[in-house]
């Protein structure tokens, strides 16, 4: 069942437009995270969908029922917006239960309500306080509770999380999934952080230019993006992307570009001298490679080595193209900045076309 769905949707806000003609379907009972650049527009997308805001155009459903026509409070969407807006003259408890007692909720039964999503969030001791008793963390965490103390299948969550450290996040992430089980509901999620993505969820539906460019689940938009944006956004470091050209060779298609050539599978139609974009992993550069494997080499730079830790983040430049890698700390004892060799598996190559951005092939051996 669909718990959610935009048809030809349009949404303008003074000069810039937020919705175009879009189309998205986030199916019940899923964790979907609606990801996207800063700025592009997604905490709009959800006031669209609590009612806040109103389409110019378009239709919006919610178990197939149609909604433009219903208010904000006849929608009854659980809210968790970006900033905390706690009410600093009323208790924390006061502020969980207060869209409680705007829906006519008796005081008796309000308390077991209040004190159930306390648990759920560990915030019970801080019942009795005021918000500026709270730390950053606490006072998410009673704006978290506030949003999921309502009966209903969906939960909308505008980017919580931002400004918080990363252990507690990660605490947040599994009380996040855990209440999702929990209340059986649909959990739609922004962030324009590719980590949190990678990490809460089941569905990715990536938004950018005002549309919906990309949606599936989690495995087969990080592995097989179908867009050259999801591609840049989503991962961490960035994507390297640089150009190149298909052209035939001995009967065989083949990407040219500044610094590798490489077979190509092409699976689209595709006239000869395509121009497209090559995209490429960090992770899937190797460095100082002494052995062929089946790898492509070429010359570079290491310009500049981060330690991560765990890991190192190695920048490079090979000719007048700059990449960007990761490796695990215990491989690259030998790296340092200076002349090196690279290498990669042809089939980590993806192409784009250069024109509409979508996905038309890859490198074979």
């Amino acid at each position: 069942m669909t718990a959610l769905e935009f048809r030809n949707v349009s949404k303008k806000l003074r000069h810039t437009v937020i919705a175009r003609d879009m189309n998205l379907s986030i199916r019940d009972n899923s964790f979907s995270v609606i990801f996207g650049a800063p700025g592009s527009g997604k905490s709009t997308l959800l006031r669209l969908i609590t009612g806040f805001e109103k389409p110019d155009k378009g239709e919006i459903f919610l178990h197939d029922q149609p909604v433009n026509r219903v208010s904000s409070a006849e929608r009854n969407i659980g809210y968790v917006p970006q900033s905390f807006a706690l009410y600093p003259h009323y208790s924390v408890f006061d502020n969980i239960a207060y869209p409680l007692r705007l829906m006519g909720m008796n005081k008796t039964d309000i308390v077991p309500v209040v004190e159930g999503a306390a648990r759920r969030l560990q915030i019970t001791h801080l019942l009795k306080k005021r918000p500026d008793q709270c730390s950053g963390g606490e006072k998410q965490r009673v704006a978290i509770a506030r949003g999921i103390v309502k009966n209903t299948r969906i939960f909308i969550l505008d980017d919580p999380l931002t400004g918080l450290d990363f252990k507690l996040r990660e605490r947040l992430f599994d009380d996040l999934r855990q209440m999702k089980e929990e209340l059986a509901a649909t959990f739609i999620y922004t962030t324009s952080d590719p980590l949190e993505t990678l990490i809460l969820a089941e569905d990715i539906h990536v938004f950018d230019g005002g549309t919906i460019i990309e949606s599936g689940d989690l495995a087969s938009v990080y592995h097989q993006p179908q867009h050259v944006r999801t591609m840049a956004l989503l991962g961490y470091p960035t994507t390297n992307l640089f150009a190149g050209k298909v052209t035939q060779r001995n009967g065989q298609n083949v990407c040219v570009t500044e610094i590798f050539t490489f077979p190509v599978e092409i699976y689209h139609a595709a006239h000869p001298d395509l121009d497209v974009q090559v995209a490429l992993r960090p992770q899937h550069i190797r460095i100082d490679t002494t052995s062929s494997n089946g790898l492509i080499k070429t010359n570079a730079d290491i310009t500049l080595v981060e330690d991560l830790g765990g890991e190192l983040h190695i920048y490079l430049e090979a000719g007048t193209i700059a990449l960007e890698t990761l490796m695990p700390h215990h491989d690259a004892a030998h790296v340092t900045e200076g002349h090196t060799t690279i290498g990669i598996v042809p089939s980590d190559f993806k192409l784009y076309a250069a024109t509409d951005h979508r996905f038309i092939g890859q490198g074979v051996y």
